[in-house]
């Protein structure tokens, strides 16, 4: 158990036990406070709990009647289902390459992309870090395009000081057990200003209903479950000091690993960061992997195959994204959580320089 884990097991347990012995499991007052307690964490007027990321990024699209015929441009280097949730709509996921430098969504790119089926933009925040967010507000209101916010790894952060999830029409985000904010099972949420939007997605997560048995929208079952809700209240108080470890430990590994050969550390271009992931760049991934292994340090690849590759995409015909597929090639995550000594963050980096001196 990880000392992140251990700081707040104590107000996890006592979340669980007040669920079991309130008896209400599903939207009742843990959702509603946690509802309340993230909007104000992220700086929006309202948040919607409902099942995951993905429903979440749906359910915008949904509340938006973007659907079947409709383009949303998006991302080809983030999780499928970011691109996933754009089909579950029944549009159509339309790649813009990527920024080499940020490795989020390239601003002109996205310009290049747009068609008469456009519907909106969706950006992804990529590994904690958010897009060119005011280079892509200048393209949606050249086009008139709403701008949904893939937030799903980027909680508490900000671009150019503004809380992420807050800038486009709205942002979804994710509890998953490994985000930086994460449940004990699947969760989500949508944040917005729009107090109109807000409650059309609070109506569509539980199929449609303006009150029990009464549906006036095609809606769907996505809903927070109030054991996730009263878990994840207890570990929100907790959020910003492991943002702040978190930016620390980051800070370190970039002045570990400056100068080291033929890594590549992509730079922090916002002070916004959360570092939800530390990502650095090697042709020699695979080498650099096995050498870490070997020395008990656990590496993973966010993401070794670009969205516009996988054969799931195939039949949206996706349009090729060369840079994506490059960085895709070199990706490599190491290890980086809350709970991570300044010793081994040092160990990591030491072992990460052997092999490329050696």
């Amino acid at each position: 158990m990880s000392p992140a884990l251990r700081e707040d097991a104590p107000s996890v347990r006592a979340a669980i036990d007040r669920v079991v012995t309130s008896g209400s499991f599903i939207l009742g007052a843990e959702v509603a406070a946690f509802e309340s307690e993230f909007a104000a964490a992220s700086g929006a007027a309202h948040a919607v709990g409902v099942g995951s990321g993905t429903d979440a990024i749906a359910l915008i699209l949904r509340a938006l009647d973007i659907g079947p015929g409709d383009e949303v441009i998006t991302t080809p280097l983030s999780a499928a289902f970011t691109a996933l949730a754009v089909m579950m709509v029944g549009a159509r996921p339309v790649f813009a390459d990527i920024d080499p430098t940020r490795l989020t969504i390239g601003p002109d790119a996205v310009a290049a992309a747009v068609t008469a089926r456009t519907r909106a933009i969706l950006p992804v925040h990529l590994y904690g870090q958010s897009a060119d967010m005011e280079a892509l507000a200048r393209v949606a209101s050249h086009h008139g395009l709403p701008i949904v916010e893939d937030c799903c790894q980027a909680h508490l952060a900000t671009a150019a000081g503004r809380p992420v999830g807050t800038i486009g029409v709205a942002g979804a985000f994710s509890f998953y057990p490994t985000k930086n904010l994460g449940a004990l099972g699947d969760g989500g949420a949508v944040v917005t200003n729009e107090a109109s939007l807000a409650e059309r997605i609070k109506r569509l997560r539980n199929g449609g209903q303006s009150h029990r048995c009464h549906h006036e929208l095609p809606g769907i079952n996505s809903r927070l479950d109030e054991m996730q809700a009263a878990i994840l209240r207890a570990r929100l108080p907790h959020l910003g000091g492991w943002t702040a470890a978190r930016r620390r430990l980051a800070a370190l590994y970039h002045a570990e690993l400056a100068g080291a050969p033929a890594v590549t550390v992509p730079p922090p271009l916002d002070a916004g960061h959360v570092y939800h992931l530390f990502v650095v760049l090697t042709p020699r991934r695979t080498r650099l992997q096995q050498h870490l292994a070997a020395r008990g340090i656990d590496t993973l690849v966010h993401y070794p195959v670009s969205i516009a590759r996988q054969p799931a995409l195939a039949a949206m015909a996706p349009a090729d994204c060369p840079r994506a597929a490059r960085i895709c090639d070199e990706l490599l995550s190491l290890p980086l959580h809350p709970g991570l000594t300044d010793r081994a963050v040092r160990q990591v980096a030491t072992a990460v320089r052997e092999l490329q001196e050696g």
